[in-house]
């Protein structure tokens, strides 16, 4: 288990999203969870600054992203859920 958290640590965050990254407007998703610009959120994604600096989001946005996700999920599946079958 160890092994598998220490791997995690060292992907970026877009390579941990690969599974969904094309699906969803994530500069939408900076602006109405984050109040950041696309670029802001694309750069903490790959890992890398406007400057080429190594760069990662915080403990704290890490959160926000996960209920950011969540949010988006549940809002997902209520709209699934008004269509008739």
């Amino acid at each position: 288990m160890e092994t598998a958290t220490a791997a995690l640590k060292t992907k970026t965050m877009y390579q941990q999203m690969d599974d969904i990254f094309d699906s969803i407007i994530w500069g939408d998703l900076a602006r109405t969870y984050f109040e950041k610009s696309a670029s802001w959120f694309y750069n903490k994604m790959k890992g890398i600054d406007g400057n080429g600096k190594p760069t990662q989001f915080s403990y704290e946005e890490r959160i926000q992203l996960k209920g950011a996700l969540c949010d988006l999920a549940d809002r997902i599946r209520r709209a699934a859920d008004t269509i008739e079958t």
